[in-house]
Formats: structure tokens, sequence, C-alpha cells
């Protein structure tokens, strides 16, 4: 049963129900619930990194919480618990393989975490959501995750006092709920430009960063 995978038996199973419908099936969806458990997740990392690393500065702390929750990791936490098999979508979105998209698997976990919240307040949600985490929370270099390569972009090129990427959009595509986003990232000295596509457009910006970076470490 999913509520054993999750760890957390719901008096109101309702919550859980709507937690895993996505927007295509109808309403009562999971927006709201996404909307709230999004804050929630922060929360939770923000204060377990917070009394993990009592050394660690902001700058560290904040890009270990990217890191936790970028939507990527929420997805894997999601394909770890089995929500892509259980979630209640149209007939379209479910044919174009919708249950298995990064995007909606990381929406339908906080979704989840906001209904465990509201069943059972916030220590059992505590309890049942950090350890869906041990396992990055483990793996991160202690104080010092990798940047993210707009921070290293920006840092390489403030370094040498040189003007500041700009990134635009280029493209956007698909339904409200199944988003695709093309950013180019440039700069000016060296000359330099790239492209980078997502399901959001920070995934897009951060995808294009990287590849001017590949590209700088070639020319230096």
């Amino acid at each position: 049963m999913l509520a054993d995978r999750i760890g957390h038996q719901f008096a109101d199973e309702g919550l859980l129900a709507q937690a895993l419908t996505h927007r295509s099936a109808g309403a009562p969806h999971n927006e709201r619930l996404e909307f709230l458990g999004d804050s929630v997740v922060n929360l939770l990392v923000a204060e377990a990194l917070f009394a993990r690393w009592p050394r660690a500065d902001e700058g560290a702390l904040t890009r270990a919480r990217a890191e936790l929750v970028r939507e990527a990791s929420l997805a894997a936490i999601a394909r770890q618990l089995e929500l892509g098999a259980r979630l209640t979508m149209g007939p379209g979105e479910m044919k174009s393989g919708g249950h298995r998209r990064d995007s909606i698997l990381a929406d339908a976990l906080e979704a989840v975490v906001a209904a465990v919240y509201l069943d059972a307040g916030f220590e059992a949600c505590r309890a049942r959501v950090l350890p869906w985490f041990e396992e990055a929370l483990a793996a991160l270099p202690v104080g010092k995750p990798e940047k993210d390569a707009k921070t290293r972009l920006q840092e390489w090129l403030q370094a040498r006092q040189r003007a500041l990427p700009t990134y635009e959009l280029i493209e956007e595509s698909g339904d409200d709920h199944a988003k695709h986003f093309k950013v180019r990232c440039a700069i000016v000295d060296p000359s330099l430009a790239a492209e980078g596509e997502g399901t959001s457009r920070r995934t897009a910006e951060q995808q294009a960063a990287a590849a001017v970076i590949e590209r700088l470490n070639v020319s230096r």
C-alpha cells in the first residue's frame, strides 16, 4: 500500500487522493497542495541542514537546500515511493507519459508532503518526510555543496571584472501543466552563447549556463 511506503496512515484519505490528482484529471487537483508542500519541504530541509552543519555559512546552506529540493531530486524521491503509478491523470497526459515526467512527479511529492502536514501536523510530517531525504543529505559534502552553474559562471566573470551573463527566453511551449522552456545564455568577454532546455525556466537557465562554462573551460 502507498500509505506504507509513505509511512503514514491518513485519517483523511481524501487528502492523499487529491495530492495524487493531476490537474488534467479535473478538480479537485493537487496544485494548491503542491503550493503548500513546496514551503513545507523547504522548511524541513533548511531546518535539517541548519542542525547538521553548525559551521556552514548562509551561502553553503542555501546551495545545499537548492540541491536537495530541485525538481530532479524531488522526482527521484517520488519514484522511490512509486507515486507515478498512483497518479490520477487525464487520458492525454497519461498517454504522453506524464506519470514519468520529473516536473509532475516533483509536484506530486510536494503535494503529498502537504497532505501529511494537513492530516497529522508539522511534527509528524517531519518524522515521515525527512527520512526520504536522508540518503541525499548524507551524500552532500559537509558545508561545501557544489555551486550551481549560474553561480559558478557569475563568479568566474566577477573574478575577472567582466560583464555578467544575460539570459533570454527564446521559446516557451506546451500546455500549462507541461511547459517546456528554451533559454539562451550569453556573455560578451569572451563572446560566447549557448542554449539550454528544461521543464522550468530556471532549469533551462542552469543548462544554458553549464554549456557556457563547458565552452569556457575549452577556451581558457
